[in-house]
């Protein structure tokens, strides 16, 4: 009673001017709230619609070199009309992969944010093991519809393994992370890959730079030997991303069908 009556005493002015403050601090509040719930566009549970294919984003490997990725995004964009975006990664590609794997966890949650219906990442060379550590540890199982790697040292590189040796101290966290039996790569051998998740790895038995070449192995993923499927293709190592055989493999991978080893060697 004693509110009621004050505010009865008021003249009209002041209570307009009252209700005006009183407005602007409940939308403070509700702006705040909202700031500080955290809540992420990109899916935190389930899986995306197989169906309902949104950007690729392209994952470069060690050193963060982007000229040959922009080549096969170039050719995604023409071939489905979908965007692509090859990223540009922390510590120029030589640092830690795990940093890496957060600009690739920003980009998806920046594409989800945009409406994106879902998000593929194509991730090349050390490319596919950030890729493999925003699936284990940033909530990827849930926001990617399809990976595809190529030429990706799951279980590390003889070549990291003899940089170092051959420079003590010359090694940048990538570098080391990347040799074989790695702290971060024995963590990422004891996490499976969530069953569900289409992933198509890919490499070619004349790679020289991921050695052996077939530590792209990945259980629970679709292994492929780019010989197997096309026989006598000469693709090294840096050849993967412009490759026409590889081209038409990831352009398959990155469709609606059920993900499936490749059966013909097809180029465009």
């Amino acid at each position: 009673m004693r509110i009621a009556a004050w505010w009865g005493g008021l003249s009209p002015r002041r209570r307009l001017m009252l209700s005006s403050v009183a407005v602007g601090v409940v939308a403070v509040v509700v702006v705040a709230v909202i700031a500080g719930s955290g809540a992420k566009a990109a899916p935190e549970a389930g899986s995306p619609d197989q169906g309902k294919p949104g950007p690729v984003l392209l994952v470069p490997g060690y050193g963060g070199g982007r000229g040959a990725l922009e080549t096969l995004a170039e050719r995604i964009r023409q071939a489905t009309g979908r965007p692509a975006e090859v990223l540009t990664l922390a510590g120029d590609g030589t640092g830690d992969l795990v940093e890496q794997a957060a600009v690739l966890a920003e980009a998806v949650e920046q594409a989800y944010e945009q409406g994106a219906p879902s998000v593929d990442v194509v991730g090349y060379s050390a490319g596919g093991v950030v890729a493999r550590l925003w699936v284990g540890r940033d909530g990827g199982e849930h926001q990617a519809r399809r990976v595809v790697t190529l030429g990706a040292p799951m279980h590390g590189t003889g070549l990291a393994t003899a940089g170092g040796a051959l420079v003590p101290g010359g090694c940048p966290a990538a570098c080391v992370q990347l040799a074989p039996g790695s702290s971060l790569l024995q963590e990422l051998a004891k996490q499976p890959l969530p069953p569900g998740l289409p992933w198509l790895s890919l490499w070619t038995e004349n790679d020289e730079t991921v050695t052996p070449p077939d530590t792209a192995r990945l259980d629970g993923a679709v292994n492929v030997s780019l010989q197997e499927v096309c026989p006598g293709n000469a693709a090294g190592h840096g050849d993967l991303p412009t490759d026409p055989a590889v081209t038409e493999i990831v352009l398959q991978a990155l469709g609606t069908a059920p993900l499936e080893a490749p059966t013909e060697c097809l180029s465009s």
